[in-house]
């Protein structure tokens, strides 16, 4: 009789990306924080290559986890809320248009033109995305930028402020 031998079964892409990804979590914790499990928070830095510039708060970028593993994920901005592209109000969707256009024009700055930084990472409200502390390949912290240009506002979770004024 043979001893025995587990039922091992191929996983889908779309599985193996998601046990890959879990597997880079747990050893980045590991390697980038002194054994701590706290929150779930991966302390950074991982460094990223921004794909797409979402919104004022939010960024898909790709991250390469391992060999000839790239994995793509948006990235919300931690502390801030933006204006919405597909706002209430005229006068929202163009300030949300103004804060993507600035928000871009500074990741074309620095020595490595969009690449940055994501520290505290950690999962955000929404399914697929992430929530990080985004510094800039210049050293700026990309909140900050934004806050400093009246193009967001702090934000700490709960219920947002509309940018509608009157409504």
């Amino acid at each position: 009789m043979l001893a025995y031998a587990p039922n091992y079964k191929l996983h889908s892409p779309k599985q193996f990306k998601r046990t890959l990804f879990a597997v880079f979590i747990l050893f980045s914790s590991f390697s980038f924080t002194p054994l701590s499990f706290a929150g779930d928070v991966l302390a950074g830095p991982i460094p990223a290559k921004v794909v797409h510039v979402k919104d004022g708060d939010s960024l898909q970028v790709s991250v390469h986890i391992w060999l000839d593993q790239i994995i793509e994920t948006t990235v919300r901005l931690r502390g801030i809320d933006s204006p919405e592209l597909h706002g209430k109000c005229l006068s929202e969707r163009q300030q949300a248009k103004q804060a993507k256009h600035f928000l871009r024009n500074r990741l074309q700055q620095g020595p490595h033109e969009g690449h940055v930084w994501l520290y505290e990472v950690q999962y955000g409200k929404y399914a697929g995305r992430v929530l990080a502390t985004v510094i800039a390949s210049n050293g700026e912290n990309l909140s900050d930028a934004m806050l400093a240009a009246g193009l967001a506002r702090p934000y700490q979770a709960g219920s947002r402020e509309t940018w509608c004024k009157g409504l």
